[in-house]
């Protein structure tokens, strides 16, 4: 499916340049974005490639140049371009606003993940969300109770438009947040049912409660899982006598 670079619906302040880099991972590639004008804000540059690197140098200088440059996280699919557009990333704190972004920090996905917040309702969330699938939650991301909390968090604030790491824009974001957050209380669900059940093969567990994943995506099924697994015996819902 190919992907255009495109101003965000009803957001004319921001657009989004796609790389070349698309893959189970990534989806359609990583989405970088423009926002604002005279100058723009680069929100996370994407992989080191040179033709996305001139694309977004030459629509920045349509927009009266780089004023700076955001990261929502420190992944190399977001950030590996920042050395060769030569321009440090600006390192926000929580609730700090830069460019007229305000920061957010949604741990969960890696522990130093933000998203960007715009005066006109708009959030440029990262791998927070995806224009589709679900995002990749590993057990050293800031934990996945962190990453729960994180999606409620942001669906409280209310945002119009989701632009998302990957994928396109997801233009009702309170339904897509529920969705996300339902999706992991039924993977939990089908955990501990499992598990009260008698079942204490990882292996099998993955088969069932993960049942619907292709098989290319099963190796990050299961770190994924792990995620899961470590919240649940935090909270006491299972113990920890699990087997490989």
């Amino acid at each position: 499916m190919e992907v255009l670079d495109e101003e965000a619906p009803g957001h004319p302040e921001i657009y989004r340049v796609v790389a070349g880099n698309p893959g189970p991972m990534t989806l359609t590639g990583t989405n970088t974005y423009l926002v604002g004008s005279d100058p723009c804000w680069v929100v996370d540059p994407g992989p080191d490639n040179r033709e996305h690197l001139d694309r977004i140098i030459g629509l920045s200088e349509q927009r009266g140049g780089i004023g700076g440059v955001l990261l929502t996280h420190s992944h190399s699919d977001h950030s590996g371009a920042v050395e060769s557009l030569g321009i440090e990333p600006t390192d926000p704190v929580e609730g700090e606003a830069v460019g007229g972004l305000t920061a957010c920090a949604t741990p969960g996905h890696s522990t130093d993940h933000f998203v960007f917040l715009t005066d006109t309702g708009a959030c440029l969330a990262g791998d927070l969300v995806l224009g589709f699938g679900s995002s990749f939650v590993p057990p050293d991301g800031g934990s996945l109770a962190a990453y729960m909390a994180s999606l409620r968090r942001v669906r409280d604030l209310g945002s119009s438009l989701i632009c998302p790491g990957h994928g396109p824009w997801v233009t009702n974001p309170d339904a897509k947040l529920t969705e996300y957050i339902e999706h992991r209380e039924a993977r939990e669900r089908g955990l501990v049912e499992a598990i009260s059940e008698g079942e204490r093969s990882r292996m099998a567990l993955l088969d069932r409660v993960w049942s619907d994943v292709p098989e290319q995506l099963r190796p990050a099924a299961a770190i994924v899982m792990e995620a899961h697994l470590q919240k649940l015996e935090a909270e006491g819902a299972i113990a920890a006598d699990l087997e490989e």
